[in-house]
């Protein structure tokens, strides 16, 4: 690829959820022109009106006509999959030598597949899933993993960049999909950890808040500890990542696991517990929610 190849700074973003919106906010702020798609227009449409200057498409095609570089991020592998081919799909719509990038959570398998798609039409892909979640969206704050080629990932990095605090490529194509699912392996062994040992605290008798106070300043400390560890205590989840979700991207990692051959006891075991929480109504409830189907044994039965 050209090293002038964005002499034009036109990008597109399809997807405008709790991620998506804030994501391409941030591209608006950095000067880019930003054209916009949202399988609901409403939400285009909310987008454009707070960001002066930027541009909706009623296709995936129209917006990825505007653009030398599509970022996408939508729900799972179909939604992928719907929004990329067709006659009204971004690959209809990509330019030869633009860059297709994939900020959603999905399986490695859909990004060598679209990867082989592109470069079928003399396009580039790179798979980046995040982390860091809507907050991390919102200030800007994510962490990027990246699989593909170097050089794409090398022309898109700067941009990524005006959301994220850090972007690596991990290797080739699904690469940044497979780190992403180490990420919430460790992501759900860590909440159930602390939804036991929070649960234990309350049944000693102990105040819960001290307790975090005192052993986030050693080696129980974790992310989670720190910005999950009172609201849990506090029996509040209307916020975060949902447990909906954390059980799709379990779902990509126990059946990544059939194909590599690695063993996840305690991630699948996490993952029923998920699901035990689902049964509780608790489907859009941030994922350290967890500790609400201990407090909550009666209802499992």
């Amino acid at each position: 690829m050209s090293e002038h190849f964005f002499s034009k700074t036109s990008v597109a973003f399809l997807g405008l959820g709790v991620m998506g919106f804030p994501m391409a906010g941030h591209l608006h702020a950095r000067g880019y022109a930003v054209t916009v798609y949202n399988r609901s227009a409403d939400k285009a449409d909310r987008w454009i009106s707070s960001h002066a200057g930027g541009h909706v498409a009623r296709t995936p095609a129209a917006a990825a006509q505007m653009a030398q570089v599509v970022f996408m991020c939508v729900g799972n592998d179909n939604d992928l999959r719907s929004v990329a081919y067709g006659p009204d799909g971004v690959l209809a719509g990509l330019k030869t030598g633009a860059i297709l990038v994939d900020h959603t959570t999905a399986s490695a398998e859909v990004a060598r597949e679209l990867a082989q798609a592109c470069a079928h039409q003399g396009a580039h892909f790179v798979d980046a899933p995040v982390s860091g979640g809507q907050v991390g969206a919102e200030k800007g704050q994510l962490t990027i993993m990246c699989g593909g080629d170097e050089a794409a990932f090398r022309q898109v990095e700067s941009f990524m960049m005006a959301y994220a605090k850090a972007a690596t490529l991990m290797g080739p194509t699904g690469s940044g999909q497979l780190t992403k699912m180490v990420n919430q392996i460790c992501i759900a062994g860590l909440l159930q950890g602390l939804a036991e040992a929070l649960n234990f605290a309350e049944c000693a008798k102990l105040d819960v808040t001290r307790v975090l106070d005192v052993i986030s300043k050693g080696a129980a400390q974790s992310w989670q500890m720190d910005n999950r560890g009172r609201t849990m205590a506090q029996d509040q989840f209307d916020f975060g990542f949902a447990v909906d979700w954390m059980r799709k991207d379990l779902g990509l990692v126990i059946a990544e696991a059939k194909t590599n051959g690695a063993l996840l006891p305690m991630t699948a075991l996490v993952d029923q517990f998920y699901a035990e929480v689902q049964g509780l109504g608790g489907g859009r409830w941030d994922t350290s929610s967890l500790i609400r189907r201990i407090r909550q044994p009666k209802a499992m039965s």
